[in-house]
């Protein structure tokens, strides 16, 4: 378990797919996603069958979030394309469970996944993508030291129009400065 002052990250369990499952069914949450359709329970357990046979450090954790009778589950993150040899990975995040959207649980979800990848992973460079529509990601980015890398125009094609992607990333240097 790595644990952040309001959340924790821990393994995805199958007893988690059903939450999966009604998160990615709201168009809202499927918006800042490459998800494009609703995933039904048996594509899910495909995903977490794989899921399980890939390398520890490439499988999404579970986000659960502190909660007054104990721990909510609310999303999940992890790192994707780990490059060891160069030392950089793309991270990524879905909060699925809207009541904790702007609350600083997905904030706090980045700093701790981050911190684990530079403190532990040994990462130097941590990137992602996020479409330009996603104001209130983006903050939340910026606000943990993400800088704006570069923009792939017209990059996805969602609700009849294009959309461009940005990409943003951090580097070890610039965590340790700004972590104090």
């Amino acid at each position: 378990m790595i644990v952040g002052e309001r959340i924790r990250l821990r393994p995805i369990e199958r007893d988690d797919l059903p939450r999966f499952v009604a998160w990615f069914a709201d168009p809202e949450v499927r918006d800042g996603l490459s998800i494009f359709m609703p995933i039904g329970l048996a594509e899910e357990e495909q995903w977490f069958e794989a899921m399980l046979k890939e390398e520890k450090a490439r499988r999404p954790l579970s986000i659960d979030a502190r909660a007054v009778d104990g721990w909510a589950h609310i999303g999940s993150a992890g790192f994707h394309q780990i490059d060891w040899r160069n030392r950089n990975a793309e991270f990524g995040i879905a909060i699925g469970d809207k009541q904790y959207w702007n609350t600083g649980y997905g904030a706090d979800a980045v700093r701790t996944l981050i911190g684990f990848g530079f403190g532990e992973l040994n990462l130097e460079r941590i990137y992602l993508r996020v479409f330009h529509t996603n104001l209130r990601a983006i903050r939340c980015y910026e606000k943990a030291g993400f800088a704006h890398e570069g923009r792939l125009r017209r990059d996805r094609f969602h609700a009849g129009r294009y959309d461009d992607t940005l990409i943003m990333g951090i580097l070890r240097d610039e965590w340790e400065k700004n972590r104090g």
